[in-house]
C-alpha cells in the first residue's frame, strides 16, 4: 500500500518515534510505501512531501520534535481545502493517510472521513493527555517529568530564600500536567482550569505553611486555571487567528497576587515550550512505538475513521468521533483524594 503521514498541531515528545514505527511495520512487514506531507495539511494540499524509509529514519527514537514539521489549521479553513486534499489522495495514489496530532488535528480528520470519505486513521498526541477515549497519550510522561525535574530544582533555591515559587506548566483546558508533577514534586496548592480557585484561600494556606515554620512553597498552576468569580481580576485573554484563547501567564498574576495579599517573596516561573521539547522518556518511546505499530496495522485492516489508543495493558481502536469535540478531564479522585492531602 502507498501511505501518507502528516503531523498536526503542536510539537510533542515522541512523534518521531510514532514514524520510525509505521514506517519500520510498513515497510519491512506490509512491504508499504510511506509518504511523509510537511507542515501538516498545508504539505497535503500543496504536495510538498518527504519519502519516509527505514534508513532516513535511523536514529530518530529518542529526538523530540518531528521530522515532518506540523503547523495548526485545517483544510476546512479556504473554500478549495478540501477538494485540493481530495485530489493529493487521489493523484498520487494513496491508499489511506495517517493523521498524529491532538483534538483539533482528530476532528479534521474524523469530518473528513465522515463527510468526504477520505480514507484516515487517527492517533492522538498531546502532552496535556485531554484526549477522550485514551486513557494515556504519549508526550504526556515526558512533560510530567520535565516539570517535575524543574520543581525539584526550584525546591532548593526556595528554601534557600524563603521564597514562593509559583509554576506555570502547561494545560489549557485540563489539569493532568498539574496534577501529576505536584504531586510528584511535593507542591504546597496546585491550580487546575477543572477547579476555580479562591486566591483568598491559597494565600491562607502558604500562610499557615509560614507559621509552621515552612518558609518556602512551591504553587503549580496550570495554564489554563482560572479563579474562582470575585476571587480577583485577570482581565481579558486574547484570542489567536483561530479563535483560540491564548493561554499563558497565570502564574505571573498569581504570583504577584500572593506576593501582594501576604507580604512573601514570590517568584513565578513559566516552564513553557520547555516541557514539549527534547527527548521523550523510555515510556513515552513505548508507548509512540506501539502507537505507530497498530496504526499501519490499523490501515491494511481498513479500520477507516479509528484512531489507535491505550486501554488496559494494551493498544486498540476507537472511532474518532469518541474525541471530537470532548476533553479528558482529571479524575478528580487523584486531584481531591490525593493531591490535596499534601496541599497546604
Amino acid at each position: 500500500m502507498r501511505v501518507g503521514v502528516l503531523t498536526g498541531g503542536g510539537d510533542c515528545p515522541g512523534l518521531n518515534a510514532v514514524i520510525r514505527a509505521i514506517v519500520r511495520k510498513g515497510e519491512r512487514s506490509w512491504g508499504d510505501e510511506i509518504v511523509g506531507f510537511l507542515d501538516a495539511w498545508d504539505g497535503v494540499r500543496e504536495r510538498r512531501t518527504i519519502p519516509l524509509t527505514v534508513e532516513s529514519m535511523r536514529g530518530s527514537l529518542p529526538k523530540g520534535g518531528t521530522v515532518l514539521g506540523t503547523r495548526r489549521g485545517s483544510p476546512f479553513d479556504d473554500p478549495d481545502g478540501v477538494s485540493e486534499v481530495r485530489a493529493t489522495v487521489d493523484d498520487m495514489g494513496l491508499d489511506g493517510i495517517i493523521v498524529i496530532g491532538g483534538n483539533g488535528s482528530l476532528s479534521v480528520a474524523c469530518k473528513l472521513h465522515d463527510e468526504h470519505d477520505l480514507p484516515v486513521v487517527g492517533v492522538p498526541k498531546t502532552i496535556d493527555n485531554d484526549i477522550v477515549g485514551t486513557e494515556m497519550t504519549f508526550g504526556f510522561n515526558t512533560a510530567v517529568q520535565i516539570a517535575t525535574d524543574a520543581i525539584d530544582r526550584l525546591h532548593t533555591t526556595a528554601e534557600s530564600h524563603d521564597r514562593v515559587m509559583v509554576v506555570e506548566v502547561m494545560g489549557r483546558h485540563s489539569g493532568w500536567i498539574a496534577t501529576q508533577a505536584g504531586i510528584a514534586g511535593g507542591a504546597a496548592v496546585v491550580l487546575i482550569p477543572e477547579q476555580p480557585f479562591d486566591i483568598d484561600e491559597v494565600c491562607a494556606r502558604i500562610v499557615r505553611r509560614h507559621e509552621r515554620g515552612r518558609y518556602a512553597s512551591i504553587v503549580v498552576v496550570a495554564e489554563g486555571a482560572l479563579p474562582k468569580e470575585g476571587s480577583f481580576d485577570i482581565g481579558r485573554r486574547e484570542v489567536d487567528r483561530f479563535g483560540h484563547v491564548r493561554f499563558g501567564g497565570i502564574g505571573y498574576l498569581v504570583a504577584e497576587e500572593i506576593g501582594r495579599r501576604t507580604g512573601f517573596e514570590t517568584r513565578p516561573v513559566l516552564l513553557g515550550h520547555v516541557q514539549r521539547g527534547g527527548t521523550p522518556t523510555a515510556f513515552d518511546r513505548v508507548l509512540s512505538t506501539q502507537f505507530g505499530v497498530a496504526a499501519i496495522d490499523a490501515v491494511h485492516a481498513g479500520a477507516w475513521g479509528q484512531m489507535v489508543v491505550a486501554r488496559g495493558p494494551g493498544v486498540e481502536l476507537a472511532s474518532l468521533e469518541e474525541a471530537v469535540g470532548r476533553t479528558r478531564y482529571v479524575d478528580m479522585s487523584l486531584y481531591e483524594g490525593v493531591a490535596q492531602i499534601f496541599f497546604a
